[in-house]
This record gives structure tokens, sequence and C-alpha cells, in this order.
């Protein structure tokens, strides 16, 4: 075990979830012990090794069970059966909020997380220094820390975090309510602390720093542990369970034939789709189904940064369209075009389609862009009597991740050949 900083046997956690507040009372007085709840399993036998040096990242969908494990393992929570062994100084930068009295000033957090850590206050004077330069916050480190935002509260916390030497530093999540520059620093502590020898344990929606930076992945389904291995073998999985296409029976680490479109079955339904779709036109079409398509031939959100993919889309024509044009958009969160095209850009010559006819258009193309969250958008448009008409559009329909394991600057990225003579 000297070589292992954190082991989980059999971890499992119970919930007792009751209808009625008054249901509690009613089992607990009940003379025949009779039953008012249901047991819910926020975790279920769940086993796994971290050694020493080992960055570890825990992804799954939302409701897996990674914070309840997380907590865990930092004595937050007690599990209701199973073990966990802990060989080092744990730091652990949990939920928003936690460990931090609200009232306190941010300097009197300092010195009440670092006393709860075991320091002196002769020890966290040392410190104090190294953590006020990280957190760069200013006088507010004066205020009290119920009047910072989130990202001013996240400086703070991960400040404290990983100047009191810890073995092993754990990270739920809470770096993506910082700035980007502010990530960039902590990113690079990581990597620091990665050279010096010590444990991390990432939890994180960000697929780009789960592939960047964890040797190992643990991937969680409904409390249960799914799988564990490298990086991207897991994301490939987890990809598939966020649109429904994971079946237990093919979690082999080769690559499988996709299975064909059935009859009467829609592209659009193996996607997540924008809950509220901004659609508009005239009727004179209609893009009833599309596609992004990964270089596996796999529909889903996610594509690898470098890889060839697909958008794909069927239109039917309610009426006889004259040279309609068929395009699609990727934006970035902030609404900024990023990248786009369409079949007159690409001087695409197709027959004019009749009402009833239905086209399928294919984009395909090499992902440049840099790795990060996108949005779809689809359009066929055209001219009637040399005015822009608008037959059919969808604005923002589906979000488009990009993985990427390097980012230059920018939007794209170039791709350069690098020559050190």
């Amino acid at each position: 075990m000297n070589d292992v900083s954190i082991k989980v046997e059999n971890v499992t956690k119970v919930y007792r979830l009751y209808e009625k507040p008054m249901d509690r009372l009613k089992e607990a007085l009940n003379p025949l012990k009779k039953c008012y709840h249901k047991e819910h399993y926020a975790l279920k036998n769940v086993s796994f090794e971290i050694k020493k040096g080992e960055t570890i990242g825990i992804i799954g969908v939302n409701g897996a069970g990674k914070s309840t494990l997380l907590k865990i393992i930092t004595g937050v929570l007690n599990p209701s059966s199973g073990n966990v062994y802990v060989n080092g100084k744990i730091s652990a930068l949990l939920e928003l909020g936690a460990g931090f009295n609200p009232e306190y000033t941010g300097l009197e957090n300092i010195y009440l997380n670092g006393t709860m850590m075991g320091f002196s206050k002769s020890e966290i004077d040392e410190r104090l220094d190294s953590i006020l330069k990280f957190a760069d916050i200013g006088d507010f480190v004066h205020q009290p820390v119920k009047t910072y935002s989130s990202g001013m509260f996240v400086r703070l916390a991960f400040a404290v975090a990983i100047n009191i030497d810890p073995e092993i530093l754990i990270v739920d999540e809470a770096l993506s309510v910082g700035d980007v520059f502010f990530q960039a620093k902590c990113y690079k502590k990581f990597d620091e602390f990665k050279k010096m020898g010590k444990t991390i344990l990432l939890v994180s929606h960000s697929l780009n720093s789960i592939l960047k930076y964890c040797d190992k992945v643990v991937l969680l389904n409904h409390g249960e542990k799914l799988s564990e291995g490298k990086a991207p073998e897991m994301i490939d999985i987890y990809k598939k369970l966020l649109v429904n296409q994971y079946d237990k029976e093919d979690s082999k680490a080769e690559k499988e034939e996709v299975k064909e479109i059935e009859e009467g079955e829609l592209y659009k339904d193996k996607l997540v789709l924008n809950p509220i779709i901004n659609s508009y036109g005239n009727n004179m079409a209609e893009i009833y189904d599309f596609a992004v398509i990964n270089d596996d031939g796999e529909v889903t959100n996610q594509i690898d940064k470098g890889s060839m993919f697909k958008i794909k889309m069927k239109v039917k024509f309610n009426k006889d369209v004259f040279d309609p044009i068929f395009a699609f958009t990727i934006v970035n969160l902030q609404g900024t075009d990023v990248t786009g095209t369409n079949t007159m850009i690409e001087n695409v010559i197709f027959e004019n389609p009749k009402a009833n006819d239905v086209k399928e258009i294919t984009f395909t193309q090499k992902m440049d862009i840099q790795g990060g969250e996108y949005l779809l958008s689809l359009g066929c448009t055209g001219y009637i009597d040399g005015e822009f008409t608008v037959y059919h559009r969808l604005y923002e329909v589906c979000n488009i991740t990009v993985i990427s394991e390097k980012n230059s600057v920018g939007f794209f990225d170039m791709n350069s050949l690098v020559e050190v003579k």
C-alpha cells in the first residue's frame, strides 16, 4: 500500500427517500417496522485504486454519483458500506462554499481552513503571501466572503487548497466558474503538482481537461463504476452514454461497426438537442432531420479535434423551389460565427427540387476548431424574384463539443509544423 494514495473498496451509499416528511416519523414509531421509504443508491459497490503521482479523472452524466464519491473520500460523508483508505494529506476543493464561513472575511477563512487542516498560525503566516498572490483578489480579502462573486470565491478557495502542501489534491468541477486566465493558471499548477509526484483527483465535465491531464479515468453511471481505463477509451464510452447509444455488451476497447439507421428512425433522436429551438421560415421546405457524425460513423455531439466529421441534413420540399441554398454555421457560446459554409459558396450543382422531393445534404470536413463548446445552426434558403428568402432555418439546434488535447490561440488551429535548429 506504500505506493497507493487512495483505495476505494466496494463503497455503497444508500439514501432513504420519503414521499412526505411525516413518513419518516411514521416509520420510526411503527411497532410493526412498516417501511415508508424507498432506497436510492447514490453509489453501489464502487472500487478502484489510485497510485501516488497519478492524475485520475472521474466522469459521468449528472446524477452518476461523482460528488458523493468525493465527499466519502474526503470524509464529508460516511459510506453505507465499504471502505476507503487514504495515504497522504488531502486538500479538497468541492462544491462552491464548502469549508468557508460566509460571514468571515477572506483572510479569516484562510486561517480557518488552515487550522482545520492542522496548521498552526505561524505555518499559515508563512504561506499567506503565496495564497494571496495566487488568489489575486486584492482588498476583497478583507471583506466577508458572502459579498464575493463566484469567480472571486473559487480563486481564494483554490489558492488555499494548493498552498497547504497537500499530497493529494481533489477538485470537483469548481474551476468551471473561474475566468479563463485563472483556469489556465490552475491547470499550470496541476502540471507542477504532477512533476512533484503529487496525486490529483479531478471531477470535470470538461472532456478536454480530462483528456489532457488524466493518466486514468473512472466512469460512473447511475452510482456504479461502469468502466476504468485510459482517458480516450473512457471518453468514447461517455459520449455514447450521453446519447443513449452505449450497450454493455459492446464495451470493448476496439472500435465497432456502427449500426445503420433503421427505417423510420431519425438521426436527430441520437443527439442532445437544444430544448428551445428557434425554427422559422416560409414553409416551402422543412429540415426534418439532421446529424453530426464522427469519423467512426457515429451520430454524436462530440467530435475529436483533428478528425474528419460530417454534418448531414434531410430537407423535404413542400413546393417547387429553384436553386435552394443549403447551409450550416457553427457559433461559439457568445454567438460569434466561428465557421460555416453553404452549397452556393461551395459551387455545388444539383437538380432543382419539386414538391414532395427530399434532399439529403452532407458536408464533410476536418475539425480544426479549438476544443470547447459550440452551437450548430442549419438553413435552407434561396432567392425568389431577386429577394433573399428563408425556406426553413433551425437556429442553434444542438451543441457540438470539440475534444482536444492541444489548443492553440484563437478560434482554429493552423496545425503549424515547427522546426527549431
